[in-house]
């Protein structure tokens, strides 16, 4: 069995930051960080830099939806329209709370929209909570990694 890693797309550093230290405390896998949707996009589809990278996928991809280059929803649109990689999830991590957001998320096939809670406490185990159940708990479909180019 392939270890597990989650992959953070997110442009604020300090969420970064924040975001991995809570994650340590939950998941002891490795967590791949991108900083932007366009960079996201070509990991994702192992293009550009990233065209070498093994042809493994995230356990979950933990998503901003405000980003530069290429936003949060863009990326997610783009995903689940690819074949190989629709059943990743994606989890939306937004400082956003608007409703229109949280809709377009979810029609776009967000698995899950998540507000970043302003409290440093309640952001801590936001993270660890979804990196728990998506890094730990969670079982794939045996058939996401298995999956060729074209089918």
């Amino acid at each position: 069995m392939k270890s597990k890693f989650i992959l953070l797309i997110e442009d604020d550093r300090n969420d970064v930051e924040l975001t991995l230290r809570a994650l340590k405390e939950a998941f002891k896998g490795r967590v791949a960080v991108l900083n932007d949707g366009a960079e996201g996009i070509d990991f994702l589809f192992r293009k550009g830099k990233f065209e070498g990278r093994q042809p493994e996928h995230p356990a979950v991809v933990i998503l901003d939806k405000k980003m530069p280059k290429m936003d949060g929803v863009e990326l997610l649109k783009a995903v689940k329209k690819d074949n190989i990689l629709k059943d990743i999830p994606i989890v939306m991590f937004s400082s956003s709370n608007y409703e229109h957001d949280i809709i377009e998320s979810y029609a776009a096939g967000a698995s899950a929209y998540v507000v970043k809670p302003i409290n440093i406490e309640d952001y801590y185990k936001a993270v660890r909570q979804i990196g728990f159940f998506w890094g730990v708990l969670y079982e794939e479909n045996p058939e996401l990694n298995e999956r060729k180019e074209g089918d």
